[in-house]
């Protein structure tokens, strides 16, 4: 059996109820729900909350909330891990076995169901603990500048200053959107970023890390675009 667990906190501060907040025409949180149970791959799709009105809303798009989320894994420090592991405890107590989770963020409405088969695909026929999804910087982070104290200006890795774009390693970072693992790999919480892991690759314009009121913006922005294309 596949278990899809969505983490919906309800104490979110930099966007107040960010997680049922409006994105372009439904609670954020909906969009999360329908990607997982578009992609056909699971036999339970779970939201874990602290919160009765995210439970509510939850509900009323498809997803289970068979529990409410302790206080100890909900605060601002508690990672993903061991809310997935909280989650699938809970269900082998009462009788259900999982060979597969999927972390599924609340605040992903660019996830798309084709994607979370593809990463299901990928884990179930390779030896990796986990897959999730990443894109590329749009720039070489070789040549990544700071800005000291002094205010001027400090290459991270001066080493790189008369190396082409062309010729730098391209880097990618984690899109945010969804991470499968195998049962045993999160009840073990062994890390997500590491070797033991592989990925799905997403275009740039498919993935937003929505953390503040402008990226709310820019987000509905981009996804308003993509589906002006898509209708077409």
């Amino acid at each position: 059996m596949r278990l899809a667990v969505i983490p919906a906190r309800g104490g979110s501060k930099r966007i107040p109820r960010k997680n049922i907040r409006n994105f372009y025409g439904k609670p954020v949180i909906a969009w999360s729900i329908e990607a997982a149970r578009k992609s056909a791959c699971f036999d339970c799709i779970v939201v874990s909350t602290d919160d009765q009105e995210i439970a509510e809303i939850a509900k009323k798009y498809g997803a289970e909330v068979p529990f409410i989320r302790i206080p100890e894994l909900s605060d601002d420090y508690v990672g993903t891990t061991p809310v997935v592991a909280h989650t699938l405890k809970w269900l082998i107590e009462k009788g259900e076995n999982f060979e597969f989770a999927c972390c599924l963020y609340a605040t992903a409405p660019f996830v798309c169901g084709e994607d979370i088969k593809r990463g299901f695909e990928l884990i179930k026929n390779t030896d990796a603990d986990y897959t999730f999804s990443v894109t590329s910087y749009p720039s070489p982070i070789q040549r990544a500048i700071r800005i000291n104290q002094q205010q001027r200006v400090e290459m991270f890795q001066p080493e790189y200053y008369n190396t082409r774009s062309q010729d730098l390693e391209n880097a990618w970072h984690d899109a945010g959107q969804f991470y499968w693992g195998k049962t045993n790999a999160w009840l073990s919480l062994k890390p997500i970023f590491s070797s033991n892991s592989v990925v799905i690759k997403l275009p740039r314009y498919q993935v937003y890390d929505i953390d503040t009121p402008e990226d709310w913006c820019q987000a509905e922005l981009m996804f308003k675009a993509i589906q002006g294309k898509i209708i077409q």
